[in-house]
């Protein structure tokens, strides 16, 4: 009897296995690190693997979820080293369960952890520095170096791949650095429709013809919003209004005294506070310019980049990703740190532009962001990492 397979029988062969990535962060918040595990989870599922995320849980829970993604809950936001053993273990018992070929950790807490079952049980290991993690002591470098210890290192911009270069010695046999993305499909202009900046402006009692000034982001200290209030106190001849969107964070005290600096400053009516906004692409459409005031350099600066791909002028520092983000002169303006009054010129230059300067500039800056920032290239070019190191179609 011959044992060779029929050619021309109609037997299927045997269902290739689906890759399983297993991506750990702390908590499903909201914030960069957490969209991009969702997005990357999504991206797994797309092309036929399977995706689980460990993390404590969060309001983007329901986010993954809709991806088909599995979400196992374990307390990987915690530092104190007997959780990290206790999660390391529970880790390696799911990484031999559940067949995992890859783990991918975000954070420093849940990378310990995620280090040490990779250890344990032969798995490959990849990090993503979200941040510079800079350190004051040599305990603290120690604790920020597990995320050199992937088998491939992820930078999301130049600015923390030099940062991990210079710090951490890595070399580029295992650094690699992939821009974060946004979706441009949701940040489009085109696709928001006049009823929903309406209704944002309705909801903000925003008074018709103002120009509209924004300041995006968590409220914190190095996001720059006092600097911000110090650049509105500049023009506050100006006829123009700024909109901080986002600061309802629960820092109480600093809340107040943001509030305070407004009333003394006698910018009540120049300067809102708004606590939260689920639909930003029909927020941008409200701006006249859009600004990153960030004291310390951030990592990739993602207010910058939906900014221009929303088509709206953009004045950021100049240190950081915001350096490999905006194009200055071209797609925005630069200004040095913490320095209100080179902010308030740079605002200044931002309102001051006419009506073909400025459509030359949303056209050059949305097509920076869809030939740069992408979600779907950030998902290509992550999934390109794990294909260095597992076996996939």
């Amino acid at each position: 009897m011959n044992d060779e397979a029929d050619p021309n029988t109609d037997e299927a062969p045997a269902e290739q296995r689906r890759p399983v990535i297993l991506q750990v962060v702390p908590e499903l918040a909201i914030g960069g690190a957490e969209r991009a595990t969702i997005d990357m989870a999504r991206a797994v599922i797309e092309i036929g693997g399977r995706a689980i995320v460990a993390s404590a849980g969060g309001e983007l829970a329901p986010n993954l979820l809709r991806t088909k993604a599995e979400l196992v809950t374990l307390p990987v936001a915690s530092k104190n080293p007997l959780v990290i053993r206790r999660n390391a273990r529970k880790l390696a018992q799911l990484i031999r369960t559940e067949g995992v070929d890859l783990v991918h950790a975000r954070s420093r807490a849940p990378a310990w952890s995620a280090y040490h079952a990779t250890q344990r049980v032969g798995c490959p290991f990849v990090t993503t520095f979200h941040a510079p993690y800079n350190y004051s002591n040599a305990l603290k470098k120690r604790y920020n170096a597990v995320m050199a210890k992937g088998d491939r290192v992820i930078a999301i911009s130049e600015f923390i791949g030099q940062h991990v270069r210079d710090n951490y010695g890595i070399g580029d046999d295992r650094l690699r650095v992939v821009p974060r993305g946004i979706d441009i499909v949701d940040f489009d202009p085109a696709a928001v429709s006049p009823d929903r900046v309406a209704n944002l402006a309705t909801r903000w009692n925003l008074p018709d013809g103002q120009p509209v000034v924004m300041l995006p982001g968590r409220l914190a200290r190095w996001k720059g919003q006092m600097v911000m209030v110090d650049a509105m106190a500049q023009l506050a001849e100006r006829d123009v209004i700024c909109l901080m969107v986002g600061v309802g964070s629960g820092r109480e005290g600093l809340y107040r005294e943001l509030e305070k600096k407004i009333q003394e400053l006698g910018l009540a009516a120049k300067v809102v506070l708004i606590d939260v906004c689920t639909d930003m692409a029909a927020a941008y459409r409200l701006a006249d310019v859009v600004v990153s005031a960030s004291i310390e350099p951030e990592g990739f600066g993602r207010v910058a980049v939906e900014g221009q791909a929303m088509g709206v002028p953009v004045v950021a520092t100049g240190h950081g990703g915001a350096i490999e983000t905006v194009d200055p002169g071209v797609t925005g303006w630069l200004v040095p740190p913490d320095d209100a009054t080179a902010l308030a010129d740079g605002i200044k230059h931002a309102l001051e532009l006419g009506a073909d300067a400025r459509a030359r500039l949303s056209a050059l800056a949305r097509a920076r962001v869809a030939e740069h920032f992408t979600k779907p290239r950030m998902c290509a070019d992550t999934l390109a990492v794990y294909r260095e190191l597992i076996d996939w179609p």
